[in-house]
């Protein structure tokens, strides 16, 4: 109950601060549906394989998710999401934009950007969709770069 709670703080949270700053909300359009989907998954607990909210999400699961809440078809597992979406160099992520990681020997993680320095993300270590720093040191130590399949 109490991460429900925490949960749906946060979500109000960024939401706000979306709209207030100016951030995603100013563009509108697909890359705002995108943001507001993965952040309305907060709290969703992580399960292998998922790609529905109600039962769990993966992370792919839920990039996947997202996108297609906006309408935009992309692949379900991440590295085919990697493999084909547009690279971006490094620092240029958005909100709204794919990151992507090397978590161990052929395993790959991906995370929806929420603004220039967080990303939602399925995690497998607290079983729950939540929010990261891109510049934590975990994630900055296996960053293999970004890609967007958005304008």
């Amino acid at each position: 109950m109490r991460n429900e709670a925490v949960s749906s703080s946060v979500r109000v949270g960024i939401l706000a601060a979306l709209v207030l700053l100016g951030g995603c909300a100013a563009t509108g359009g697909a890359r705002q549906q995108v943001v507001e989907a993965g952040l309305a998954q907060l709290g969703t607990p992580y399960r292998y394989g998922g790609t529905d909210p109600r039962t769990g999400v993966d992370c792919s699961g839920l990039t996947y998710y997202a996108h297609h809440a906006a309408g935009i078809d992309i692949p379900r597992v991440s590295v085919a999401q990697l493999a084909r979406a547009r690279p971006l160099a490094q620092g240029r992520a958005r909100a709204g934009d794919l990151v992507f990681f090397r978590t161990g020997p052929g395993v790959h993680h991906v995370g929806l950007m929420v603004d220039d320095e967080r990303f939602v993300h399925a995690s497998t270590s607290r079983r729950e969709v939540r929010l990261a720093r891109l510049d934590a040191p975990y994630w900055r130590a296996r960053y293999l770069g970004a890609g967007t399949y958005l304008d």
